[in-house]
């Protein structure tokens, strides 16, 4: 199912785009993580770096990146304080081969994560909120950037 959606989101862009070949595709899975309740943003971030992203690094085979994005919440516009977030950090995993990608994605999504790893994410994580996503990026050549031109008809 999440291979079908894949390919079929590519392929509705790429014909969209006049059936231009598509250069430099890079696959991403995003993961938004949430600590556990108790846990400090700062115990939270010391124990990702120091231990739980190692356990990722040991089962990151076939992945190009592997970040981990800790958000800091900016005043509401509409509040103007700082809320709390649904997530504290974004973990990207990028993949240049489509094929590893799609595995990764299916295997997320039918949740088979290795014991070790699952273990060692309630110690870290409020699990009922992490939540991922599948990502095919595109990146715009900055020397456009500004240049007025018509937008596509139809």
């Amino acid at each position: 199912m999440i291979r079908a959606w894949l390919r079929r989101s590519t392929l509705n862009w790429v014909e969209r785009q006049g059936g231009a070949p598509v250069a430099n595709e890079t696959y991403k899975m995003l993961i938004f993580l949430k600590r556990r309740p108790g846990m400090s943003l700062e115990a939270f971030r010391d124990y990702y770096e120091g231990v739980h992203a190692r356990l990722g690094e040991k089962y990151a085979l076939g992945a190009r990146r592997y970040f981990r994005r800790y958000v800091q919440p900016a005043p509401s516009l509409v509040k103007g304080a700082n809320e709390e977030l649904e997530f504290d950090v974004i973990t990207e995993l990028w993949f240049d081969d489509r094929a590893v990608f799609e595995k990764v994605i299916e295997g997320a999504s039918r949740g088979a994560v290795p014991a070790d790893v699952l273990e060692d994410e309630e110690r870290l994580f409020d699990r009922s909120k992490s939540r991922f996503a599948a990502v095919i990026e595109y990146e715009s050549d900055p020397s456009t950037f500004g240049v007025r031109s018509e937008a596509p008809r139809g």
